[in-house]
């Protein structure tokens, strides 16, 4: 595989990886925003989302850099 295959592909896993961070954090939104009776908790937009986003990220590029030197070792 290429260098620029490589470069795609871990590229490609860090936009899933946010995807997956986005799509978790969506599940129990409402709950967690209206979590007062009077008014909603707009921490929820700009502590958790950014959070969950780049942890979903840094998690799929952290799996991806592990995977790759594991198949760095197995060829020597």
């Amino acid at each position: 595989m290429g260098e620029r295959a490589r470069a795609a592909g871990g590229c490609l896993l860090g936009v899933v990886g946010a995807a997956t961070g986005l799509a978790l954090w969506s599940l129990d939104f409402r709950s967690r925003f209206f979590r007062f009776e009077r008014s909603p908790d707009y921490s929820v937009l700009y502590a958790e989302l950014p959070l969950a986003v780049l942890g979903g990220t840094a998690l799929a590029l952290a799996a991806w850099a592990l995977t790759r030197r594991l198949a760095l070792r197995r060829r020597r």
